[in-house]
């Protein structure tokens, strides 16, 4: 069962996903009911600091956007709800309404369903999964560095199928830090 599966290591491929951020990640990944929530407890790892206030950005410009690379990298590494918690504050900013923002909430759907998962909570999971989907389906193929139709495919077939494993969030065209 899931639930007892180490918090603190995920399973990635080999090598591991690439970094398209310098920014250090948190000390551990925040999972429900297992580790010390970020900012309400003193055992926190982002406990006392502010809540990320990211500056919104044209689309075509997500090249700058360190947050929005960083939130990517935060879900490519397994640290959902850290992930979540970032497209969130970039989704505020872009306007809930706008093709921006339905990105950025497709992108916190895919980081929640993913940490459903990792918990053992498939309905929720796929629930949160097809409602990504559909908010995939309103963006362009490629959009803001991301091949959105590949990342779709991916998320297909996570929907349907029997393993648990995170489709990757790949921008095209940016050096990889790591």
């Amino acid at each position: 069962m899931m639930q007892n599966r180490a918090v603190a290591e995920s399973e990635f491929p080999d090598p591991p996903p690439p970094r398209y951020s310098s920014r250090p990640f948190p000390s551990y990944r925040f999972v429900p009911g297992q580790t010390p929530r970020p900012r309400r407890t003193d055992q926190g790892h982002s406990y006392a600091q502010p809540e990320p206030q990211p500056s919104s950005f044209p689309p075509e410009q997500w090249q700058h956007a360190e947050t929005y690379r960083y939130g990517i990298d935060l879900y490519n590494h397994g640290y959902w709800w850290e992930s979540h918690e970032v497209f969130e504050a970039l989704w505020n900013n872009a306007g809930r309404r706008s093709e921006q923002g339905n990105f950025f909430q497709a992108l916190i759907q895919l980081a929640a369903a993913n940490l459903k998962l990792f918990m053992g909570n498939r309905q929720a999971a796929q629930n949160l999964l097809q409602r990504g989907l559909i908010r995939l389906q309103r963006v362009p193929a490629s959009y803001m560095g991301m091949d959105v139709a590949r990342l779709t495919e991916d998320v297909r077939q996570r929907v349907n199928g029997p393993e648990f494993q995170a489709p990757l969030m790949c921008l095209i065209g940016l050096k990889r830090i790591g």
